[in-house]
């Protein structure tokens, strides 16, 4: 093993930034060694740091380098991470379980019995674990306010297509390699859409823009077509928010 290989490690990004990395595949533990370690550093600023995010097992820092030596910094990062056990840290506070009312399959997310067959289920066995499944947001991205989710059971460690579907809408629910993704905007995509939901994840000119924060845990339970039009000309998303402790 070289040091290269050795978790938690610290890399330089560019010229003003820190790029903190806990695995090199995403896993629960790395996940939330890289959430809980952005909330110790919101809570306890580094000087000369100016902003601090989280990917699916990394934390990155952007600094100011005239104020900040890039050495002292890494030295201080070091210290901070033999402090304790970030793998086993608990989450960041404040997070939230929301519940997604979602219609699987039919014209609205045409591609689930593909899905379904790849994951080798039927359609009613794939919505079932689809829509009891509580799945994190492990990070927030390519979008905004988009989430990436996860992680199913194994049998969901499908391969993205080989092609792209030319668009898919906003609030598409989509699946692959174990993981689902919550479409905050209409785009083409490699991931199947597998379930429609009326979610609205960015709202731009609000106080909180983004509806999910990375650590939060969102549930897809699933509705008929009637419900789901039903709410669509309501103009509603059914979406029920309660806190997790």
């Amino acid at each position: 093993m070289t040091a290269a290989d050795t978790f938690p490690r610290i890399d330089p990004l560019g010229l003003d930034g820190v790029l903190v990395r806990f695995a090199d595949t995403l896993t629960e533990p790395a996940n939330r060694a890289a959430l809980a370690f952005r909330a110790a550093l919101e809570r306890d600023l580094p000087e000369a740091v100016e902003e601090v995010s989280t990917a699916l097992v990394s934390t990155q820092l952007r600094f100011d380098p005239l104020h900040l030596p890039l050495e002292r910094l890494t030295a201080e990062l070091r210290q901070r991470l033999s402090a304790q056990d970030w793998y086993a840290a608990p989450l960041p506070e404040g997070r939230r379980l929301l519940h997604i009312p979602t219609l699987y399959g039919t014209d609205r997310a045409p591609q689930l019995a593909e899905a379904a067959a790849l994951a080798g289920l039927s359609r009613a066995e794939a919505i079932d674990q689809l829509s009891q499944a509580a799945l994190r947001v492990t990070t927030i991205g390519f979008a905004p306010g988009q989430p990436y989710l996860g992680t199913l059971p194994e049998a969901w460690d499908i391969p993205r297509q080989t092609g792209l579907t030319p668009q898919v809408p906003v609030g598409a629910l989509v699946v692959a390699i174990r993981q689902m993704v919550l479409f905050s905007v209409s785009t083409p995509t490699g991931w199947r859409h597998v379930g429609q939901t009326h979610a609205r994840l960015f709202r731009p000119g609000t106080a909180k823009p983004f509806l999910l924060r990375p650590g939060d845990a969102v549930r897809f339970p699933a509705i008929d077509r009637a419900a789901f039009e039903a709410m669509g000309a309501a103009k509603e998303d059914g979406i029920i928010a309660e806190p997790l402790t």
